[in-house]
């Protein structure tokens, strides 16, 4: 072997006395070539963005790519001809391969020089997706604007998450006066004052948007925040219609769509001739309804269900479907649901909507429940039937975007079919929570601004919905496991074996966990109970690492944390994979005189 070697470097180097070409120099010349041509090749596409002159950079970077076979050329002698023809080749490619990294490292001018665009960046909207991509790109250097019609926010900060979780909160401890007995205390009926309640929530509004949102912080970063509404007159310009009426043309190398989403209202007959509530007029009133009727029993819904009747009203809860929370693991809605209705929520459920009237002040919805006709009556009537995307008035067409009536089409980069435009948050994601809204932010700034081809997280989305007990999951889930065909294990753990929810009086719960048998990997997992949106959050960290449900069991967690719930239901992968035959042989080994386990029980939890 060694001799092998050995006529093989003298041959290798024998090549530079027959042809008058030294490799090692070929190959020195080839190599240190490469970062002086990748920085020509930078310059170039740096001036072609800016508008500047391209020969100089265009020339410099032709010499460092052809450097090596100049030297080929110069000093060869009685080479092959067919080596030229490789070198043919190889310049062919080389070229050919260079102009497309110039075409794709520019393509989002359009054939226009960068430099004549007025921004770097324009961000429509300024809910959650929109400031999470104008601080991004701020932070990159770009020039950039963001617009919002209303205000910084969006519907998380103002009609969302923030005041739907203060009204939660208010409602919860009213309830927890009523449980006080059960903490060895009085318990008592607490004295609720409704406008009181709805000027905290306005208050803890104003604190979120005054720390996090307001458009000082973000122009202190160098956005141009902007209050008017934006419509596309081309794929780089946009028309901003201002309050006063006047309108402003800007251009942009890329746009940011984050235009959000809006209360979906189905046409039931006589809808408009109600005056109903949606999450976006729902924390603007001012006193509280003797009775709510609430049509939908998904997320909005079932939290304000709880919230309205903590607070004292009567409410009714009315859905199609046989169930509430149907996107969540029906065994885990199903102790949700039993709670909810402990707590004097009353629902319909299987109910078709006929119509809605409304008569001196009552509302009245007519329903039909198998083949019954059935009316119910209230104050108030809350719609909690989903949301749309806001794609009325942003000129999609005149831009050439593609779009359907579900929001506009985007690929795993959050990217349009225009080069420089992409899409973000509500307006483009069946998953309409704020922290995929932030999620996609920061995958399309990576893709637009810096050319990393990075791609949304589609395995490891996380949802939770905040009522007591919470549900909350990650992942696939149990139908979807078994509709691919995986083979997978259901380990189950429920609060009453977690000592810290015990000593809280909250051991209504179960952690659901979906696992490979013998490797412990985490395909998903759904929880219901207090702080299963903390607990959802540990199994996101480990499906996103590749930490097994072993890893979590050898971990140690501080006892009695609710986080040692996660460990306690990761300890039964250990227990299932237990078996009667290797504690025989065990006891063999070592001569252990105790009894066998039964191991019969295969769902059992210790």
């Amino acid at each position: 072997m060694a001799e092998f070697l050995e006529m093989a470097k003298d041959w290798f180097l024998g090549l530079g006395e027959q042809y008058g070409v030294n490799p090692i120099i070929f190959g020195s010349i080839y190599v240190g070539a490469i970062p002086f041509f990748t920085l020509s090749l930078g310059w170039l596409v740096k001036n072609y963005r800016k508008g500047k002159s391209i020969v100089a950079p265009a020339l410099s970077t032709i010499l460092f790519f052809i450097s090596a076979y100049l030297y080929l050329i110069i000093a060869g002698k009685n080479v092959p001809w067919w080596v030229y023809g490789v070198v043919v080749l190889l310049l062919a490619g080389g070229a050919y391969s260079t102009v497309q990294k110039i075409r794709k490292r520019v393509d989002d001018s359009d054939g226009e020089a960068a430099g004549s665009f007025e921004f770097d960046s324009v961000v429509i909207g300024g809910g959650a997706a929109g400031l999470t991509a104008s601080g991004i790109c701020a932070n990159f250097g770009a020039k950039t604007m963001m617009i919002e019609r209303h205000k910084l926010g969006g519907d998380c900060t103002w009609t969302g998450c923030v005041p739907s979780k203060v009204l939660l909160k208010a409602g919860k401890v009213a309830q927890q006066v009523r449980d006080a007995g059960k903490y060895g205390l009085i318990d008592g009926e607490p004295k609720i004052d409704f406008k009181k309640v709805i000027k905290h929530v306005d208050d803890v509004r104003k604190e979120v948007y005054e720390d996090a949102d307001r458009p000082e912080i973000f122009e202190d970063m160098g956005i141009e925040v902007v209050e008017g509404e934006a419509s596309f007159l081309n794929a780089h310009t946009i028309e901003i219609k201002l309050p006063g009426g006047e309108k402003r043309k800007v251009t942009s190398r890329f746009f940011f769509i984050a235009a959000g989403g809006s209360a979906f209202v189905p046409p039931i007959e006589g809808i408009d001739t109600v005056d109903y509530l949606t999450n976006e007029s729902l924390f603007e009133i001012e006193d509280l309804p003797d009775e709510l009727l609430i049509i939908g029993g998904g997320p909005i819904g079932t939290e304000m269900s709880q919230a309205f009747t903590n607070l004292g009203s009567k409410v009714t809860v009315i859905d199609m479907a046989d169930g509430i929370m149907m996107n969540d693991d029906p065994e885990l809605t199903q102790i949700l649901f039993k709670e909810l209705k402990k707590q004097g929520v009353n629902y319909e459920l299987g109910a078709s909507v006929k119509s809605v009237s409304q008569t001196n002040g009552k509302v009245s919805v007519h329903i039909e429940i198998e083949g019954k006709e059935k009316t119910i009556t209230g104050d108030k009537l809350l719609m909690a039937t989903g949301r749309k995307p806001n794609l009325d008035g942003l000129g999609l067409d005149e831009a050439g975007i593609e779009y359907t009536k579900k929001g506009i089409t985007i690929n795993n980069s959050c990217r349009t079919n225009k080069k420089n435009i992409y899409a973000i948050g509500d307006i483009a994601s069946k998953y309409q929570f704020t922290h995929m809204s932030e999620h996609m932010a920061k995958i399309a700034t990576s893709r637009a601004m810096l050319k990393i081809p990075m791609k949304m997280d589609l395995k490891h989305i996380t949802w939770a919905t905040f009522t007591s007990p919470e549900i909350a999951h990650v992942g696939a889930t149990e139908k979807e496991l078994n509709e691919k065909g995986e083979k997978f294990e259901v380990y189950r753990f429920p609060y009453s074996k977690i000592d810290r929810a015990v000593t809280e009086g909250e051991s209504v719960g179960m952690i659901k966990i979906f696992a490979k048998k013998f490797s412990g990997k985490i395909l998903g997992a759904s929880v219901v109970g207090a702080h299963a949106g903390e607990f959802i959050s540990e199994y996101a960290v480990a499906m996103k690492n590749g930490v097994s449900l072993r890893n979590i069991a050898d971990t140690i967690h501080p006892y009695p944390s609710w986080g040692l719930g996660a460990r306690r239901a990761a300890d039964q992968w250990y227990i299932r994979n237990q078996s009667a035959g290797t504690v025989k042989w065990i006891k063999r080994i070592f001569g252990y005189k105790g009894e066998i386990p039964d191991y019969s029980d295969p769902d059992r939890v210790v």
